[in-house]
């Protein structure tokens, strides 16, 4: 949210490295936005106060308002900056990616799960990657952390003969879509599942309350004729046990709409063409572009080495997250549950040589903090060895300001690695 923001007020600081904001009134389009999504994510304000991002800063004061994902405020700044961009996203964009050798189309989709009455449970931004050779796979949208935008005048391919956005959303569907509703269903059935004994559990003992009380009026009435008091209780406590029964059935009738989940909605935003970086073979470039058998080698090497040391791997080298692998040291008692997790990038090199990081898996390095660890393997061609650098944003690395990377030498690797 943070770099959109237009109506902030940068100079305005709440003392020695408090990094606050101040918004004021909301425009108008922002107004419709939050009144659009109100029964999602609550009322917009009207005009704020100073707000924060950071919520280390509520404890000096408390009066902030605490501004994330799911906030009126950063929800309809989100929607009313997508409704800006309408107009740029169907121009298309072109982009160059340094560890790319063969231009693809990017299509730009998100897409909506919602429930039987119609609660939008999930809704992602995703994008299916289109290759000259009509190979379509899904990729993350942190993929453009990694791009660099094209000068004004570059030209892209026709793209005539490739397979056209519907193809694009069959693939997307297929590939990750359907996955994803079949994880949502299975999550969703064991909420409703819950909720639905939670819901029963407590209207039907409201219900065997008025029951018994039923039973007592009865009780009375048979004792005695005399209390005109007795046939109006009679009529209000069968009033209540029949508006318990209708809550039971209507919840339980929402309950199985909820159950219920679908796709509800994949929309196309947007269309770009990334193509190979045009200085990919200079001097300064050359050297930070993947090999991919030395990168196999050097993930192999690491996978070995944690494995033996008793860590559990799972690799999410497709996923494009920052990191190619997830290791859990995993606890004996209680079962699967880890004592240590770590999130691993893997850099391999044929010899010796500089390390560099995508402008991705710098910032993730940075958001992880020590959880993020760093595993270069030299000399893969031939002997290799695996070096170890936990949270390796504290090595100085240059910022490579063409390709978005950020680079460090030999030596600060070695002087920095860890078991």
């Amino acid at each position: 949210m943070r770099p959109f923001v237009k109506f902030r007020d940068d100079s305005w600081q709440g003392g020695e490295g408090r990094k606050l904001y101040r918004v004021g009134r909301i425009p108008p389009s922002m107004t419709t936005q939050g009144e659009r999504h109100e029964s999602r994510f609550g009322r917009l304000g009207q005009e704020y106060g100073p707000i924060t991002f950071d919520q280390a800063q509520l404890k000096a004061d408390p009066t902030l308002e605490w501004v994330t994902p799911g906030h009126p405020l950063f929800e309809a700044l989100r929607e009313d900056v997508l409704d800006q961009a309408q107009a740029d996203f169907r121009r298309g964009a072109i982009f160059f990616e340094l560890q790319r050798s063969m231009p693809a189309r990017l299509d730009l989709f998100s897409a909506t799960m919602s429930d039987g009455r119609k609660h939008v449970l999930e809704r992602r931004i995703m994008v299916v990657e289109t290759r000259l050779d009509a190979t379509q796979i899904v990729r993350q949208p942190t993929l453009f952390l990694d791009l660099v935008p094209a000068p004004e005048g570059t030209s892209a391919p026709t793209g005539v003969g490739l397979p056209d956005t519907d193809s694009a959303v069959q693939v997307l569907t297929e590939q990750d879509l359907q996955v994803l509703l079949g994880d949502l269903q299975a999550t969703r059935a064991h909420e409703i599942d819950r909720v639905a004994e939670h819901t029963a559990i407590s209207l039907n003992a409201l219900i065997h309350r008025q029951s018994m009380r039923m039973a007592e009026l009865f009780a009375q009435q048979d004792a005695s004729t005399e209390n005109p008091l007795v046939a109006a209780n009679l009529k209000q406590t069968s009033d209540r046990i029949e508006l318990l029964n209708a809550r039971l059935e209507r919840r339980q009738a929402e309950l199985a709409q909820e159950r219920y989940v679908t796709i509800s909605q994949v929309r196309h935003l947007a269309q770009a063409w990334v193509l190979p970086h045009p200085e990919r073979a200079s001097a300064l470039l050359a050297p930070l572009i993947s090999d991919v058998d030395v990168e196999r080698v050097a993930v192999r090497e690491v996978t070995r080495t944690l494995t033996a040391a008793g860590w559990a791997i799972e690799s999410v080298e497709t996923q494009n997250r920052g990191f190619d692998l997830i290791a859990r040291l995993r606890e004996p008692h209680p079962p699967n549950t880890a004592r240590a997790v770590r999130y691993i990038e893997v850099k391999g090199r044929s010899a010796l040589g500089d390390v560099a990081l995508t402008n991705n898996e710098y910032k993730t390095a940075e958001r992880l903090g020590e959880d993020y660890w760093l595993y270069v393997v030299y000399h893969c061609a031939t002997q290799p060895e695996v070096h170890a650098v936990r949270d390796p944003t504290r090595l100085p690395w240059a910022e490579v300001m063409q390709v978005a990377h950020y680079r460090v030498g030999v030596r600060q690797i070695l002087a920095q690695q860890e078991s």
